[in-house]
Parts: C-alpha cells; structure tokens; sequence
C-alpha cells in the first residue's frame, strides 16, 4: 500500500507561479512512476507529467512543456511539480499519483494505483 498526499495549491493572478508537492509513504519501494494530472470541472482528468522514481527521467504534456517542472527526491520521497508562467486554463484540481507498472503507459490515468486528494489551483485573469 502506499499513501500520496499533495500539497501547494492556491490562487494565483496569470504569469504567476507556484510549487506543488507530493509526499508518499508506505511500501513507497515498489514505486516505478510518479505522475501529475489534473481535472477541470466538466473535463476529464489529464496528464501533466511523469518522472521515473529511478532515474529521474521526466516526461511532459504539450500544454506545460517549457512552463511546469517535475522533480523528485528520493530519500524524502517526495515529487514536486514546479509552476511557472501560468495561465487561466491552468485551473484545475491537480493530483499526484503512484504506478507500481512498468509496462502501463504513464499519459494514462488508468495506469497508476495510488492516489492523492487533490489540491486545487486557481489561476485569475
């Protein structure tokens, strides 16, 4: 089993930044993906990003590439997702999520097992 919370969300004006942060715990050993996705009302849940717990090697949607980093540390466990130059449609409620697979894509919701609350992000005009 293993437990993600998030954390750092907020209300921020266009062009702004903010940090958010993934702690996990439990058999967070059997970690092979961290990811971040995020949700607008009415929309589906979307990738944001990835990062190989092992490796570092990180991946992006289009819409954040250039603007959001993703990093982890291992000996805290914990993933950070960096935000910059953000835009109204940006708002959403972000989560964190753990994939113990390998193989299953890490774009895909469906692909990871453990999931964070959610922490929303406001982004005004």
């Amino acid at each position: 089993q293993v437990h993600v919370v998030e954390s750092g969300g907020g209300l921020v004006q266009a062009g702004g930044s903010l940090r958010l942060s993934c702690a996990a715990s439990g058999r967070t050993s059997s970690i092979y993906w961290m990811g971040w996705f995020r949700q607008a009302p009415g929309k589906e849940r979307e990738f944001v990003a990835a990062v190989r717990w092992s490796t570092g090697m990180t991946y992006y949607a289009d819409s954040v590439k250039g603007r959001f980093t993703i990093s982890r540390d291992n000996a805290k466990n914990t993933v950070y997702l960096q935000m910059n130059s953000l835009k109204p449609e940006d708002t959403a409620v972000y989560f964190c999520a753990a994939g113990v697979n390998y193989y299953v894509d890490y774009v895909t919701a469906g692909g990871y097992d453990y999931w964070g609350q959610g922490t929303q992000v406001t982004v005004s005009s």
